[in-house]
């Protein structure tokens, strides 16, 4: 496949409208302006649309997202997220300094590598039917994660005086962040003492690129 063979193909992003990582997705295709073809895939109606078979050939893992461009078929919001950077550099998402960059992804990695995998729904639930876990103790176990998590954002954010994560511009690491602050706020974790974080992601829902993105603002939003 050639490098730029699918630029004139549309965008398809198997999204639900829940999940951050799909949000993270939806974030970054919102701030860079690219037009896409949004597919729902319910995670927990009918036991669970990522279990069908014909989701299962796009996403072995049966999870979301999933972007589908041309005959490329993409898993993991990080991947995707790069592939549309590099692919579409108009209002790019990384800095243009490879130590920025590097602080970029770092930010990135800690909530979509450490924070999430800990706290996303299949967890959750296996906490439940395999570890006999009951919801105060399901609870405790997601607001542990996320609020030392967050604290930890909170930190490398305020090693640097910028309106969002990285710079004056929202990038990937914003795209991480306020999904995950979206899910603390689900779960009622206290955010005190977390300036930088709340902030930013002040500043990124009053903009009106990121509405568009909002869970609540999605067509199987329920």
């Amino acid at each position: 496949m050639s490098e730029h063979q699918n630029d004139d193909k549309p965008l398809i992003l198997y999204s639900y409208w829940r999940s951050s990582a799909s949000y993270r997705v939806r974030l970054a295709l919102a701030l860079k302006g690219l037009a896409h073809e949004l597919r729902p895939v319910h995670l927990v109606k009918n036991g669970g649309e990522q279990h069908t078979d014909a989701y299962r050939a796009l996403n072995p893992q049966g999870l979301v997202p999933t972007l589908v461009h041309g005959e490329l078929v993409l898993n993991q919001s990080l991947a995707i997220i790069e592939y549309l950077d590099e692919l579409f550099p108009v209002k790019p998402l990384l800095p243009t300094t490879p130590d920025g960059r590097a602080q970029a992804r770092a930010i990135a990695q800690l909530i979509a590598c450490d924070i999430h995998p800990l706290n996303n729904l299949r967890v959750l639930a296996y906490l439940v039917e395999a570890g006999g876990f009951d919801e105060a103790a399901r609870l405790a176990w997601y607001r542990h994660w996320t609020e030392s998590g967050l604290a930890a954002v909170e930190t490398l954010l305020s090693r640097h005086d910028a309106p969002f994560c990285c710079g004056e511009e929202p990038g990937l690491a914003d795209c991480c962040l306020l999904p995950q602050v979206y899910n603390a706020r689900r779960f009622n974790c206290p955010l005190d003492g977390l300036d930088r974080i709340q902030a930013i992601c002040a500043r990124l829902e009053g903009r009106q690129d990121v509405q568009a993105a909002r869970p609540e603002n999605q067509p199987d939003a329920s």
